[in-house]
């Protein structure tokens, strides 16, 4: 895709350990463990896992004082920006801001009175520590839903802007936003809306998107639109299944945008009625195959003439299939022709000489 084709607008800069959020830097890809943060060995195991998957930044829950004093431990054994996920209690925000953790998201009019919130503020100034204002529908003020009858796009940037202005207050800009719902409509509305009033970096999702097939296309929906938009500068899939799948989601949406140039992109067909090779079988294998390589190429996995050799031109290297066999296309010159059995193979060998 043309990069001219999305104009992404420019934010605050906002620096996350070795990363950064908003101003020139890439579109980060976040996720966030499911372990107990207080069981160490399966914590570091599951960030380790998702840093090789392609995330930049991993959030922890951080429930109680073992868990933000789990934080030190952690760190020592992993290199990837780590979040604290905190609600209610400061002084967890502040225990883990000593044990060095890079990130914190809290809301700030729920973490006490002014005292605590210049206590945080102050911590996290001196320290260099960004907070994430994370503002969710399932949980706006009352005097809000009050206000605005229900949880409504302009109710969550109502409450955003109040804690904005309680960081504010205490002189600290170092802020990202998020404003998530579990409605795709909702969530569009009110990133739209908080974009125009606001240049603070913006973390993007959809919050309780469901399962692995339906948030996904929540989450591409919701994500793809205000990235098409420009708006965004981090963001996080959220699905019920394992973080590594919301890191690859969120990697592919980047990558379907042309806002992610590393790593392998697969076109493959649907197949028809003249398609004579079992290219779902061969597609899915491609795929489990290539999915880690860094390699920034297109493959076309084709299952017939009739579209299969433009595509395969098309791309970097790909198949086109036949009667049991199949063309191996390499810059739009034919390379050889296959056996069905042997083009799985014939064609990973292909791309590891690239």
């Amino acid at each position: 895709m043309d990069k001219n084709l999305i104009e992404k607008k420019k934010t605050i800069a906002v620096k996350v350990g070795n990363k950064i959020i908003g101003g020139d830097a890439p579109i980060s890809v976040q996720s966030m463990t499911n372990t107990d943060t207080r069981n160490i060995e399966a914590t570091v195991k599951q960030i380790l896992e998702l840093e090789q998957a392609g995330c930049d930044i991993v959030r922890l829950a951080v429930p109680d004082i073992e868990a933000a004093r789990a934080i030190s431990e952690i760190k020592k054994m992993t290199k990837i920006p780590l979040v604290a996920d905190i609600h209610f209690d400061y002084r967890l925000a502040l225990e883990c801001m000593n044990r060095g953790i890079e990130k914190i998201r809290i809301n700030p009019g729920n973490i006490g009175g002014k005292d605590r919130i210049k206590e945080v503020t102050k911590e996290a100034k001196d320290r260099g520590i960004p907070i994430r204002i994370g503002v969710n529908s399932g949980s706006i003020e009352k005097e809000l839903l009050e206000k605005y009858g229900s949880p409504t796009p302009e109710a969550m940037v109502d409450s955003a802007l109040r804690h904005i202005a309680l960081l504010e207050e205490h002189d600290f800009t170092d802020i990202v936003i998020s404003l998530k719902a579990s409605s795709v409509p909702m969530m569009i509305t009110a990133y739209r809306l908080i974009s125009q009033k606001v240049n603070y970096p913006l973390h993007l999702g959809v919050t309780e998107a469901g399962t692995i097939w339906t948030g996904t296309i929540k989450s591409a929906i919701g994500i793809g639109s205000l990235l098409m938009d420009g708006i965004g500068d981090t963001i996080r899939v959220s699905l019920t299944g394992h973080p590594v799948e919301e890191v690859k989601v969120a990697t592919q949406i980047l990558k379907s945008l042309g806002l992610k140039k590393e790593g392998i992109e697969i076109i493959s067909c649907p197949t028809c009625g003249r398609c004579q090779i079992d290219l779902i079988n061969i597609a899915n294998k491609i795929e489990q195959q290539l999915q880690n390589s860094k390699k920034n190429i297109k493959v076309a996995v084709m299952g017939c003439a009739v579209n299969g050799p433009g595509e395969a031109r098309e791309a970097d290297i790909g198949i086109a299939g036949g009667n049991g066999v199949g063309l191996l296309f390499k810059k739009g010159e034919i390379v050889k022709k296959v056996p069905e059995n042997q083009l799985v193979e014939a064609l990973i060998k292909e791309i590891e000489q690239i």
